[in-house]
């Protein structure tokens, strides 16, 4: 469905299509953040920046550069990063509660579903961060959320050489890591994000 009518810069300025656009990447996105994110409100509002987030970004998107999805995949990692970055700076978890809008019983019971779903993901992810950032980030693009080197490198704004390279080294380091036993949830972790999932093209 990339390239056609509905990209991201025609989706800015037309509340049909941006609607369009939205229906066509919503669920991808939400398990995006549902990989990071443990609780159902903050999933539900991440997404929703990042949709809010896509109408001034929309400017950016170079069909060259990458799928809908891989650009999108961007946009996500800074309104996820930078949501983990505001956590950090408070200090009482109450001031992080209160701002949250209130979802309806299904709403919740659908995004724990989804959570549940993307709970090895998050597992992955978790083993992940041992890894240097530039390694880390082109290993949980391709083997977790399932991008091709060149989307991934897309994503990051690094040519594919680059992100190939952080990809040799990223699975190599975690190959070492995972030289123990494979059972249990740090050992399915480590097996989900050192096969050879993703990394073509």
């Amino acid at each position: 469905m990339e390239g056609i009518r509905g990209g991201p810069r025609e989706a800015a300025r037309d509340p049909q299509l941006f609607e369009d656009f939205y229906r066509r990447h919503v669920d991808a996105t939400t398990s995006f953040v549902a990989r990071r994110v443990a609780d159902p409100h903050t999933v539900a509002d991440l997404t929703a920046e990042i949709f809010l987030a896509v109408l001034d970004s929309a400017h950016t998107y170079r069909p060259s550069r990458g799928s809908e999805r891989a650009w999108l995949y961007g946009i996500a990692r800074n309104v996820v990063s930078s949501e983990r970055r505001r956590v950090a700076r408070e200090s009482e978890r109450d001031r992080r509660i209160s701002g949250r809008r209130l979802l309806e019983p299904d709403d919740i019971a659908r995004l724990e579903d989804k959570l549940d779903a993307e709970s090895p993901g998050r597992r992955a992810l978790a083993a992940l961060e041992r890894l240097p950032a530039g390694e880390r980030a082109v290993l949980e693009l391709i083997a977790v959320d399932q991008l091709t080197v060149s989307e991934a490198a897309g994503a990051l704004g690094i040519t594919q050489v680059t992100a190939r390279v952080r990809l040799h080294r990223a699975r190599r380091s975690m190959r070492g890591a995972a030289g123990g036993p494979t059972d249990g949830p740090l050992g399915t972790s480590l097996s989900y994000v050192t096969g050879g999932t993703g990394g073509e093209a």
